[in-house]
Parts: structure tokens; sequence; C-alpha cells
């Protein structure tokens, strides 16, 4: 087989992983924001603001979070506010686990960072179309939560 050949061959097997990997129907939204410094300010909320066009589905709301081995708790507790198109408000606390009671991390690790993925509202409707916006707040006792590489919000839609 020439070299041109194994390298179509390569390349067309490249944009097919591609392909399968980029397609996710039920998402939204996936954003996720790297934290200066790699610490969390208790004032520093994150903002998302997130389209939401059908008022007859269900979706599921979840925090992304990526933190150093040295992140010194077990869990996080986070505040998730929510503001509609009429500008009414919400807010629930909201904790991620982090580590199991013998200290080892939940998430999934590549050297010392881990990545999470966990639920904070589960199948809710959202009353109206528009642009809601989201803010993820830290809520530990300490100020600054150190170790803290990433915080992000996924939106999906429920898919039975």
């Amino acid at each position: 087989m020439s070299k041109v050949a194994q390298h179509s061959i390569w390349f067309v097997g490249v944009l097919l992983l591609l392909v399968l990997v980029s397609c996710d129907p039920a998402r939204v939204t996936d954003e996720n924001r790297n934290m200066e410094g790699n610490a969390w300010y208790y004032k520093n909320k994150i903002p998302f603001d997130v389209q939401i066009k059908d008022t007859a589905k269900l979706y599921n709301v979840l925090v992304n979070m990526r933190i150093t081995a040295d992140y010194k708790y077990s869990n996080m507790f986070v505040l998730l506010h929510t503001t509609n198109p009429d500008k009414k408000t919400d807010q629930r606390r909201v904790e991620l686990k982090l580590a199991d009671e013998s200290g080892k991390w939940l998430g999934n690790g590549l050297g010392d960072i881990y990545d999470y993925r966990q639920m904070a509202v589960k199948k809710v409707k959202f009353p109206q179309t528009g642009f809601y916006r989201f803010e993820l707040e830290q809520n530990m006792r300490d100020d600054t939560l150190l170790f803290v590489k990433a915080v992000g919000l996924r939106i999906e839609e429920v898919i039975d």
C-alpha cells in the first residue's frame, strides 16, 4: 500500500473518530472556566449564560470541576445561582463529593489532576424560553480555595 493511501486511511479514521466523539445530542451547553492562579475566591462568581429554547423538555444541570491532588478537602460546596429571563432568581447549595472515606479521589484522573461532573439539578423544566444566567460560587469555609484549576457548567436534555 502506498504512503498516500496509508495517510488517507489514517486521516479518514481520525476524522470518523472526531465526528463520533463530538456527537452529543443531549448537550445544551458544556463550558468550563480556568481559574486564575488555580484559586477560587469566594466572591468570584463564575457566570454562564445559556439559551433555553424548549420549555416542554426536561433538563439536567451539572457542575464540572477540575482540581489537583493537592486540594485539601474531600468535597466542595457550591452555590448555584440562577436568573431567568424575567430576572427572577433562585439559589441552591450543592455538595460535590470529590473523594471517598479513605481519601481516594473519585474523579477521572490524569497524573495529579482530577475531573468531575456531578448532578446539581435533576430533571428540571425551565418555565420560559430565553437566556438564563447561571453563576457558580464556592461556599466553603476558606475564603480562597486553592488547587482548583477549572469550574464549569453542563446543561443537557433528559433523553429517555
